[in-house]
């Protein structure tokens, strides 16, 4: 007969009791006891931030000011209050109307016609003249259906190899468009001379050499945006259209921009301190100050936005913007007393480089 002892208890070499659970805290307190510091931190970051929206930076309710609007030709005149009335306008609305520029309308409204043309190439063809990083002229990228419905944009500008693209797709079209916008932006720098020259002599920044300080930045020449505004009467056009240019905003540094906006209801300019909203004058060019005259005039004058507003029954209407870029006004002579900010950061790490050299060696000495 088998007998069991009594002492031998039956195996269980892993015991897979959990342990008992713990207490839940209460209230919005950490469950880590006196943890004053982690359930403030805890609480600060579970708050919504309070957002800044465009409305709040730009107001909804604009400014109604309508900008001089200067005759060209007056300013050989002596004695006229062209000059004094172009720097008020800008010191105060960043922009101010030109009439009677020298440029007939017949030529320019022909030339926006032949500009319509463009945004007829399919969207497929436009992959090899699309703006990127590496290529910064051409068509705008499009997101979305949306965005195509508002409004396109192409960005012209004297390079051969856009040009030679650009005669691939559209053939002799371009060619014709091409020459014809070398005579129109050759015939806006003239104008932005004048006006540039105006803003040199009255403005109360000058660099040590007596030039301006535009000297020396790497100037790109004269670009123009082309718009195509589509007939859209959705609610929301203006707000998109609005946030869409603010948020981009102009890629290239420029001195003045000069718009051409025929036909437009509106023109909206845009600054730190909100917008101003106006009629422009039929067959006037709108004359924004950019970011080099702010830097020239020492804040002076304001750097703005410009945009034209079409709206009604009209057709798909186009719109120019040619930004201008002067040329350095330095001397070679005087480009030589300059260093570059790329040069002095070569300069002091080969320095310092130098420096923990010698110190090493002396050391081992």
């Amino acid at each position: 007969m088998a007998f069991s002892s009594p002492h031998i208890m039956p195996e269980n070499p892993i015991d897979f009791r959990a342990p008992p659970p713990s207490p839940i805290a209460s209230g919005r307190r950490s469950s880590v006891a006196n943890d004053d510091v982690l359930t403030e931190f805890l609480e600060h970051s579970l708050r919504v931030p309070d957002l800044v929206l465009p409305d709040k930076i730009f107001p909804r309710q604009k400014i109604v000011e309508t900008p001089p609007s200067i005759d060209f030709q007056s300013l050989h005149s002596p004695g006229s209050d062209s000059i004094p009335r172009i720097l008020d306008s800008l010191s105060r609305m960043g922009c101010f109307q030109l009439v009677n520029y020298g440029i007939p309308s017949d030529f320019t409204r022909m030339v926006l016609t032949m500009a319509a043309g463009i945004f007829k190439v399919p969207p497929k063809q436009r992959l090899t003249v699309t703006r990127s990083p590496e290529k910064p002229y051409g068509f705008e990228e499009v997101h979305g259906e949306e965005e195509s419905e508002l409004s396109e944009e192409f960005v012209w500008y004297r390079d051969e190899k856009l040009k030679l693209d650009m005669e691939t797709i559209m053939e002799a079209r371009y060619s014709n468009f091409s020459e014809k916008m070398e005579a129109l932006v050759s015939d806006m720098e003239n104008v932005a001379e004048k006006i540039m020259q105006i803003v040199r002599e009255n403005s109360e920044r000058k660099t040590m050499y007596g030039g301006d300080i535009l000297q020396g930045q790497d100037l790109v020449g004269s670009v123009c945006y082309v718009c195509k505004h589509r007939n859209n009467r959705r609610a929301n056009y203006l707000g998109y259209d609005v946030i869409k240019m603010l948020i981009r905003g102009t890629d290239y540094s420029h001195a003045l921009c000069l718009h051409i906006c025929d036909g437009s209801s509106e023109f909206h300019v845009y600054s730190k301190k909100g917008w101003v909203s106006f009629s422009p004058d039929k067959d006037a060019l709108v004359v924004t100050a950019g970011d080099q005259i702010q830097s020239l005039s020492g804040g002076q004058y304001k750097h703005v936005l410009g945009r034209p507003i079409f709206k009604g029954e009209q057709e798909d209407t186009i719109s120019m913007a040619f930004l201008y870029s002067p040329p350095s006004f330095t001397s070679k002579s005087e480009m030589g007393k300059t260093i570059s900010l790329g040069q002095q950061v070569i300069v002091a790490i080969v320095l310092s480089v130098l420096y923990h050299f010698f110190v090493y060696f002396f050391k081992e000495i």
